[in-house]
């Protein structure tokens, strides 16, 4: 393989311009010829600067403590999926930083957080990711104080000794609790805007991709051993895909995929898959590609391309499969990695071949909790399944012990660079990290709103 790495930039270009050699995704998809999306037809891409990014922002302990009493309490974050609360009295318990919320179903079939802690001693009444265990109230398991589902005052035992609190001094502290797509967020700020306002694009690019329509197929949960931004950001570009992903380049359009800005919260990427890499100067066949697809060469039909044969044999293998009519779905809808990212720590993928969310939490400054969650189409027959259980993975845990992950080989490969890049980076002399402008802005605009919240 020969790749193009060394070729210069255009001096003419200004700042932001440059783009790789090759056809764009927009052009891919003119090619492909099929009702695209609107939403995947938009572009939005701004310069955002070319400064490099200290990497004390990674390891500083004042940083860390900043965060959190500047950003996790004054976000809009994903707790849990509806589903893991389908009934009157289910609970759901969501950790983040130092703050514990607590996700319940009221007995009005509301969706109801409040601070995970008894207001008479600080108990909790769950720990973290459980569903507790199902009842009409919420008593704490220390001197069990019990409070209804919507957080006012049931009972206090021995209530002789309490003559100071009442329904109104002694209920729950409630948080800022929204739905969108079948995804309980919680904001911990009472001033917070509007979920809706804070989710920008999303609501109106996923009118077509409903995401309150699919359930949690296969979930993990991933200690890594970097700080949760570090972790994040190598998800937040494909520029690291020729090397980190190198059996990947013969099928994925790595160097030509398409970034948007589309403000402060939401960035997007869509890279195409069933195309090599621009970086590749001798191409390959129509037919090398569809085996490199884990197709057989031969049965590619004549005068078809390896993207739209595999694209046609996905639709009917996962209608099949899911229960559901994907005959529909566009070629990149059903083959292309397509990855919305929401501030501060939450990704969606509404693709139907990458089915994905992600969600990142912090743990101290050198790990952090990496969440997947594979989310699969409802069957339009029968009863939707039941919520996959967590499965929890170790430091040095594979996903390849997850039976039936299909993406298991690339997520270990992207684990695997974490902790080198964490080392590395306190090794640096530099101290600093040098972005590109186009592949890497997404990283960049993340950190711009982190300081908007840092510097408030």
């Amino acid at each position: 393989m020969t790749n193009k790495l060394t070729q210069a930039s255009d001096p003419s270009l200004a700042p932001g311009e440059a783009r790789c050699p090759g056809p764009s995704l927009q052009d891919i998809y003119d090619a492909d010829g099929d009702a695209v999306p609107a939403a995947m037809r938009a572009e939005q891409y701004k310069f955002l600067g070319d400064e490099d990014l200290s990497f004390d922002r990674y390891f500083n302990p004042d940083f860390e403590q900043a965060e959190q009493v500047k950003l996790w309490n004054r976000t809009w974050q994903w707790a849990c999926r509806e589903e893991h609360i389908p009934a009157k009295g289910d609970r759901y318990v969501y950790d983040v930083g130092p703050y514990s919320i607590l996700v319940v179903r009221g007995e009005d079939d509301a969706i109801h957080a409040f601070a995970n802690s008894c207001p008479h001693r600080g108990m909790q009444f769950a720990t973290t990711g459980s569903t507790g265990v199902k009842r009409s109230t919420i008593r704490c398991p220390f001197h069990g104080m019990t409070f209804n589902l919507d957080g006012s005052l049931n009972e206090i035992p021995c209530r002789w000794d309490f003559p100071h609190l009442n329904e109104d001094n002694f209920r729950l502290s409630a948080v800022q609790c929204d739905t969108w797509g079948g995804f309980v967020f919680i904001n911990m700020n009472p001033d917070a805007p509007p979920l809706d306002d804070y989710l920008e694009i999303i609501p109106d690019h996923f009118k077509l991709w409903p995401m309150d329509d699919r359930y949690v197929a296969l979930h993990t949960e991933k200690i890594l051993p970097a700080n949760w931004k570090m972790a994040m950001e190598a998800f937040l570009e494909a520029f690291h895909v020729l090397e980190t992903h190198s059996q990947a380049v013969a099928t994925a359009a790595d160097a030509n995929a398409q970034y948007d800005i589309f403000g402060k919260n939401v960035s997007r990427f869509m890279h195409a898959i069933g195309v090599q890499s621009p970086h590749i100067q001798k191409p390959f066949s129509q037919k090398q590609i569809f085996a490199k697809l884990g197709r057989e060469a031969e049965a590619l039909p004549e005068g078809e391309t390896a993207r739209a044969a595999h694209a046609q044999l996905l639709r009917e293998e996962y209608s099949a499969e899911f229960g559901v009519d994907l005959s529909g779905k566009s070629t990149g809808e059903m083959l292309d990695s397509i990855e919305y990212f929401l501030f501060p720590n939450a990704f969606f993928f509404p693709g139907i071949n990458i089915r994905l969310c992600y969600r990142f939490r912090p743990i101290d400054v050198d790990h952090c909790l990496h969440e997947i969650l594979v989310l699969q189409p409802v069957p339009e027959e029968g009863k939707r399944p039941a919520p996959a259980k967590p499965i929890r993975l170790g430091v040095d845990d594979s996903y390849t012990s997850v039976e039936g992950f299909a993406l298991a080989e690339i997520l270990d490969q992207d684990t695997e660079n974490v902790k080198m890049q964490r080392d590395g980076a306190k090794a640096s002399l530099k101290g600093a990290q040098s972005l590109g402008n186009y592949q890497e802005a997404r990283i960049r605009q993340m950190h711009l709103t982190l300081d908007e919240y840092i510097s408030r």
